[in-house]
């Protein structure tokens, strides 16, 4: 059980992957840096990984254009619902296999509660279903 909020996060690769139910927020994504380690006024970035070249941020691209700040990688973002554990063995490298046998790049993000997946944007809705396949496969299995 968490500590911080009596949920239980789940471990057990099969239950993970039964219950993925990946949930495509709308947008369009993109990943920019800032050097300075500034966030740009008006941007509200959805992710921040600092690094010693700079701030990453993973921001709605409307944003980033408004910021003029120069960026790649449109992405569609996906939330896995299912509630994972941080130290849950072998979910990313299932996910990661099942996108990589459907050609699709991914670059993954752990939240405390749940896994984000950035994929190309104009693949996005494909990525879920391959997610959905993984995971219906996972239950009758």
């Amino acid at each position: 059980m968490d500590s911080l909020t009596g949920v239980t996060a789940e471990s057990d690769l099969r239950t993970l992957l039964s219950d993925l139910r990946p949930e495509l927020r709308p947008g369009r994504y993109v990943f920019a840096t800032v050097p300075d380690a500034v966030v740009p006024a008006g941007a509200s970035p959805v992710v921040t990984v600092g690094e010693t070249e700079g701030l990453t941020l993973v921001l709605p691209e409307p944003e980033a254009v408004a910021a003029g700040l120069s960026h790649s990688y449109p992405a569609g973002w996906i939330t896995l619902r299912v509630h994972s554990a941080l130290d849950a063995v072998g979910l990313t490298a299932a996910i990661s296999l099942a996108l990589t046998d459907a050609g699709i790049s991914c670059n993954v993000v752990a939240g405390f509660h749940h896994d984000h997946l950035f994929v190309p944007h104009d693949r996005a809705a494909e990525a879920v279903t391959v997610l959905e396949r993984l995971a219906a496969e996972s239950d009758a299995g």
